[in-house]
């Protein structure tokens, strides 16, 4: 989640698992068939999605504490070094939020041009919603194609719900600096024709007026990046509660759109802040969703495993805000989930120095950083299509098995575990996430057995064991 406002109030490796070459991204994705935990490229490989993303890797977003230029090319070059191969590229919706001083922080551009006539409410011309701003649309394709070189795919941010709602969090509101208020566009368009001080309603279907501009803003977006293979579509950051209908309206909206252009490509529903039903995701016509951390099940400590109706990108945006751990990376991965980030990169030249476990580099964002990576690699060299969540046949719960073919376990402590093998032959893999190295044995099974596993030495926490039966096994002798 975003924390803007608080973070104001606060302050007012295993060669193996190395990256490998670069090759453009290839797609659009696909739902895979055959396991549709995961999206299939062009050629029908599912691909792990893993990667990290931060708030101003679109816009530019100034104010006292966030003077320096971001270096788009220098943060693809950061995902590529941590071999991460999806980023979500935020989009916000306001022109300023004022923050406990008049336009503290500014975010540039916007879709619409400001060339008036009249002044909006920061002091500068107001917007004209009937005018396309095409600095927004030739970066926004400029960015998005950058990436599909670099072999990495991108979520584009539609709106974001911290646009519209404080969030009851300290600080600004950002409606005040928002379009649809009726005091910064010359069209007339009042998107809180209630009152309440801010446009919750605009991520409703209440208002025509504002549901057809959305509607504008989004087939532009589509016109403009529909040849991209890179392209995941995400309809917003954690709007807020009520906006489920709207939701919906926008994922059929653009399914129906794309039907009449060259490319398809996948529509996602994000977590509902404050306090979203994780059901609501699960009912929505959308092809991958992101839950957040409030529901009978946690997508923090032991994420459930996925069942295949939606591909899930886990995100510890909707769970801690920053957060996370290296132990939920391979937990999520092990669960047939998708697993990202949210990096506070470079935070420092955009809020000012943070408290330390929020910094770039705290070691917990360090160790899950290089560990997404790893997690990618690793699922380039599994026949990842045909694995599934198999935590019954591991003593540690975090399994993914062809069973008889190829295991990947997962040991968060360091303890023996047990795993239930068919006969053959296996390549034992270890590998020791904290220190990226790892070792090769060999197993056989002499009909299916239980076999217990101890970790080498050389680990000394958290362990991945990866088994893949070799092609040419011993005879077996039945139990």
């Amino acid at each position: 989640m975003w924390l803007w406002g608080l973070l104001l109030a606060v302050f007012s490796s295993l060669a193996s698992l190395a990256p490998t070459a670069t090759a453009a991204a290839s797609g659009p994705l696909r739902k895979c068939p055959a396991n549709p935990r995961y999206f299939c490229d062009a050629a029908g490989k599912a691909v792990l999605l893993a990667g990290s993303h931060t708030w101003n890797n679109f816009q530019d977003i100034e104010g006292p504490r966030s003077r320096r230029h971001f270096d788009y090319d220098e943060y693809l070059d950061f995902l590529r070094r941590n071999n991460h191969n999806f980023f979500r590229l935020w989009v916000w919706e306001q022109g300023w939020e004022a923050a406990g001083v008049k336009n503290e922080v500014r975010f540039s551009p916007l879709p619409y041009r400001r060339n008036g006539p009249g002044i909006a409410l920061d002091g500068v011309a107001k917007f004209d919603l009937d005018a396309v701003n095409d600095e927004f649309f030739l970066r926004l394709r400029a960015r998005v194609a950058k990436a599909r070189d670099r072999g990495v795919y991108v979520s584009i941010m539609l709106f974001n719900g911290w646009s519209v709602d404080g969030k009851q969090q300290e600080g600004g509101n950002p409606w005040r600096g928002h379009p649809f208020n009726r005091g910064n566009n010359k069209n007339g368009i009042d998107g809180d024709a209630s009152g309440t001080g801010f446009g919750l309603e605009t991520h409703t279907l209440r208002y025509h007026e504002v549901t057809r501009l959305q509607e504008a803003y989004v087939r532009r977006v589509i016109d403009t990046l529909n040849d991209l293979d890179n392209v995941l579509w995400e309809i917003s950051n954690e709007s807020p509660p009520g906006s489920e209908e709207w939701h919906y309206h926008f994922i059929s909206f653009i399914k129906e759109y794309e039907s009449r252009k060259p490319h398809q490509h996948p529509v996602g529903m994000t977590a509902i802040w404050p306090g979203g039903d994780n059901r609501d995701l699960a009912r929505s016509p959308a092809d991958w969703i992101s839950p957040n951390e409030w529901g009978s099940t946690s997508y923090k400590d032991d994420p459930p495993a996925a069942s295949g109706d939606q591909v899930i990108i886990t995100d510890t945006d909707h769970l801690w805000g920053i957060g996370g751990t290296q132990a939920w990376a391979w937990k999520s991965f092990l669960r047939g989930l998708n697993p990202i980030f949210m990096d506070a990169y470079r935070s420092r030249d955009l809020l000012g120095d943070l408290p330390a476990q929020y910094r770039f580099d705290a070691p917990d964002s360090i160790s899950l950083r290089r560990s997404l990576g790893y997690i990618r690699t690793m699922a380039d060299r599994l026949d990842l299509g045909s694995l599934m969540p198999r935590d019954d046949l591991s003593s540690t719960g975090y399994c993914l098995a062809r069973p008889g073919s190829e295991y990947l376990i997962y040991q968060p402590a360091k303890a023996y575990f047990s795993v239930q093998l068919e006969p053959g032959s296996y390549r034992e893999e270890w590998f020791d996430p904290t220190r990226g190295t790892g070792s090769e044995d060999r197993v056989e099974v002499k009909g299916a057995a239980t076999i217990r596993f101890y970790l080498p030495d050389y680990i000394a926490a958290d362990a991945v064991l990866h088994l893949k039966k070799l092609d040419k096994s011993p005879p077996t002798i039945a139990p």
